[in-house]
């Protein structure tokens, strides 16, 4: 069906170009960097992405506080569907959060506190100053649910980057702690950008698979700009290019900044959809369903690197 696409005009066209260049990127071995927005992780997306930690589909995973909130809230309390027009005052009265239209009872963050201090404990008393990427694979090595985004990235020693940590119920209850606790302690992002610096200076081949926009799409390519660009990317996102925003910038305005490689326009492209419709589809048929040049099946139907021998 998806190889159809290419033919259907409008943004099916982008997505089958989508699916060529994701392709594309795993044939050459590239450095694939997967950057997401919370919501991703909001929805049910997050099984998603899990899959591409647990297959160790992926190299390099940026994201947002939110992202690491609710994956951690999830692997003990689910979130509840609900409805886009609802009244809001009496919501909040109930103690209901609405996202979109998922609905997280308030109770879910009382939970997370209480897990997160425990946490804390261990984690700032082995060193009292860490990075956030040091934050998302410890917390994920306490967690044991398989459908979660940090225990699958720990497992696989993949790199969770969250530049803007504290941007969610994570960061007011380390801001919490932080008061409570008496001794300082603190968070470097300045460390792990090196780090993700260093992941694109030390690749052959990189390819951005960027699922929404902001401060996880930006690091990804500004990163890459150190070593040229970006070989490949994907775009998903409803964004406009029409306000001057970072969020609404299309990969061909990257490509002016050098954060993306000029090769030709076939290896970029941007699918203008609301991800939940469009990501599952791409992942089927550049992942799950596609095995890249180079490559050969074991006898259970597992994949393995070709060899010479």
């Amino acid at each position: 069906m998806l190889e159809e696409y290419a033919t259907t005009g409008f943004q099916a066209t982008h997505l089958a170009e989508a699916v060529d260049i994701t392709r594309r990127m795993r044939d050459d071995g590239a450095t694939i960097y997967l950057a997401l927005t919370s919501n991703m992780v909001s929805s049910g997306l997050r099984e998603t992405v899990a899959y591409l930690c647990r297959e160790d589909l992926v190299d390099v995973l940026i994201t947002t506080s939110g992202s690491i909130t609710e994956d951690v809230i999830k692997t003990e309390k689910p979130f509840v569907m609900g409805d886009w027009d609802v009244d809001e005052a009496a919501m909040r009265e109930a103690g209901i959060n609405r996202l979109g239209n998922i609905f997280v009872p308030s109770d879910r963050y009382v939970w997370l506190e209480e897990y997160l201090n425990d946490f804390f404990e261990d984690f700032f008393a082995e060193e009292p100053v860490r990075t956030p990427s040091e934050f998302a694979r410890e917390l994920g090595k306490t967690l044991d649910d398989p459908d979660s985004v940090l225990k699958n990235a720990a497992d696989n020693d993949i790199p969770v980057f969250c530049p803007a940590l504290t941007d969610a119920e994570v960061g007011n209850f380390l801001y919490y702690y932080d008061k409570r606790v008496d001794r300082d302690i603190g968070v470097e992002i300045l460390e792990d950008y090196e780090t993700l610096i260093g992941e694109g200076l030390l690749a052959d081949t990189t390819g951005l698979l960027c699922f929404g926009a902001g401060v996880p799409k930006h690091h990804a390519i500004m990163t890459n700009l150190f070593r040229g660009g970006a070989d490949y990317a994907v775009y998903v996102s409803t964004g406009t290019e029409h306000d001057g925003s970072l969020s609404g910038a299309p990969p061909d305005e990257a490509v002016s900044w050098g954060k993306i490689k000029a090769e030709d326009e076939t290896n970029h492209t941007e699918v203008k959809a609301e991800a939940t419709l469009v990501v599952p589809l791409l992942v089927a048929a550049a992942f799950k369903g596609y095995d890249p040049a180079g490559s050969v099946a074991e006898p259970d139907g597992a994949e393995a690197p070709a060899t010479d021998d």
